[in-house]
């Protein structure tokens, strides 16, 4: 998987197709099991998979198995070569078609767990039939999972599943790479749609929703604002139990150990959707036994309004002794499933590229630093941006800041987008990582408290550059946002916290 490019976001039945021998190295072997069917339907849908057994794998042999999925829009992987290294090191690989994609059969319910988390579950129910698979007890088999963006959100789909229905998940290890926390509030914070994002997922396979869905999909993108009405609530219907933060809402935690990336100038599922997997999606036990990854990549768009700035590059999983974080997944599985010695370490803490390509590691990132904010008037709908200085480098900024003031408007639905900035003046000013936030006021505000996450970043201001607060009318990755008349927000009172590294 390119990271600089968009990610394409009870007994089984087999239907096997011939095994090939491939290279003298594994078995392939291609099939599908029946999985829950369509609401409405009685027809079995087809989940179809490759499955690669490494050579010398037997029943006197076994090995782990590890799961992997393919993006939104993409299909699964059938080529042995690009699961060499896996292969080497020792474990299987199954890769599959996710529902409605490749040669799998249904329509696309965005991991939903009645669907896309039922289908992993059967699949999970496969490999335990395998007598070259290691198992820890029958039924179990010894599992771990990459993949990322839709390839990483199947993993967190069908380990919440299996804890939500049996009390516990078959899962031993996960390594998502820049997936979701919560799927609405990616694709549209503060119901303020990414548009520009939308517009490419909905081009990739907005065929594959359900066809409600794909229509309420189109509006989100005509008006750049949630839908109010019917098809606002068929989308809060549809996207309700889509990701980790419904399964944490109802008490559930993962308790295995997890290897996260996330891309930190990723501009649809940012660094604060991977700090949010990370602090909130495990126990406290599983964090204790995992890393999270921040790399400058992910899905990718240039910042041009407000411009924004960073740098391509994996500095942390180099700084963790791997050349990229596909080496580093296979370390981390090696050590989790196979108990081997790697040498790895930095479990329980957050490793984050700068935007200048620097790894810094901090072991909490919580706010230690408040700056007061003076009155901050901003145009709405068109306009130039406000860049508002807060300090002078040289200092280093990482985690998720926040501005929490009153809010005043005149005009519903205004919105204004807020990032941290660098520059020598304010003239000069970027934003770090390529990444805004929102702010939507859908009814007039006067004086309203509010408290508004900006983006996750990890930035260096080296001396003689400042850090600047920008609050911006317009943001291309927003663009299109079909709002009120130009007018003006006002924020008074208000109070900046950031993590300040020492």
């Amino acid at each position: 998987m390119r990271r600089r490019v968009l990610a394409l976001f009870g007994v089984v039945a087999l239907l096997l197709m011939p095994v090939v021998p491939a290279a003298a190295t594994s078995t392939v072997t291609n099939g599908c099991v029946d999985s829950v069917p369509e609401p409405g339907t009685s027809t079995p849908v087809r989940i179809c998979y490759t499955l690669f057994e490494p050579a010398g794998a037997s029943a006197r042999h076994t090995v782990p198995l590890i799961f992997h999925s393919h993006g939104w829009g993409g299909s699964r992987t059938k080529d042995p070569a690009a699961f060499k290294d896996w292969l080497d090191a020792g474990f299987g690989v199954l890769s599959f078609d996710q529902r409605s994609f490749g040669e799998s059969t249904g329509v696309a319910h965005v991991m939903n767990p009645d669907y896309e988390g039922r289908d992993v579950v059967k699949l999970v129910d496969l490999v335990a039939g395998l007598d070259w698979v290691t198992k820890q007890r029958p039924g179990d088999p010894l599992i771990g999972a990459i993949g990322g963006s839709y390839g990483g959100g199947y993993q967190f789909a069908g380990a919440f599943t299996e804890l939500r229905d049996s009390g516990r998940t078959r899962f031993d290890a996960l390594a998502p790479e820049i997936t979701w926390w919560d799927l609405k509030q990616s694709l549209a914070p503060q119901e303020a749609a990414r548009t520009m994002w939308l517009s490419i997922l909905f081009a990739g396979g907005g065929t594959h929703l359900p066809p409600a869905v794909s229509k309420a999909f189109v509006a989100l993108i005509a008006t750049g604002a949630w839908p109010s009405g019917q098809a606002g609530r068929e989308l809060d219907a549809f996207f309700a139990h889509n990701g980790p933060a419904w399964h944490v809402q109802q008490g559930r935690r993962l308790d295995i150990p997890v290897l996260l990336g996330q891309g930190i100038s990723d501009n649809l599922f940012n660094l604060n959707q991977g700090l949010a997997n990370f602090d909130r999606a495990l126990t406290a036990r599983a964090r204790a036994k995992s890393i999270l990854v921040g790399y400058n990549g992910g899905h990718v768009l240039p910042a041009v309004v407000p411009p924004g700035y960073a740098v391509a590059g994996d500095p942390c999983s180099i700084a963790l002794g791997s050349p990229n974080f596909s080496a580093l997944s296979i370390r981390f599985m090696q050590l989790r499933l196979l108990h081997q010695a790697t040498g790895l370490s930095g479990f329980g803490t957050y490793h984050l590229s700068t935007a200048n390509g620097r790894c810094l590691t901090q072991r909490s990132l919580t706010a230690n630093k408040s700056y007061s904010l003076g009155k901050i008037v901003v145009p709405t709908g068109a306009g130039l941006p406000v860049n508002l200085p807060i300090a002078k480098g040289p200092l280093t900024i990482a985690g998720t800041p926040t501005v929490t003031a009153d809010v005043y408007t005149v005009i519903p639905q205004s919105a204004a987008y807020f990032a941290l900035s660098v520059g020598k003046t304010a003239l000069t000013a970027k934003v770090v990582q390529n990444n805004t936030m929102p702010l939507r006021e859908k009814h007039t505000a006067r004086g309203v408290r509010r408290t508004i996450e900006l983006p996750a970043v990890a930035v260096d201001v080296p001396a003689g550059q400042n850090l600047y607060l920008t609050v911006a009318p317009v943001a291309d990755m927003y663009a299109g946002q079909r709002g009120p008349l130009p007018g003006v927000l006002m924020l008074k009172n208000g109070t900046l916290r950031v993590h300040l590294a020492r």
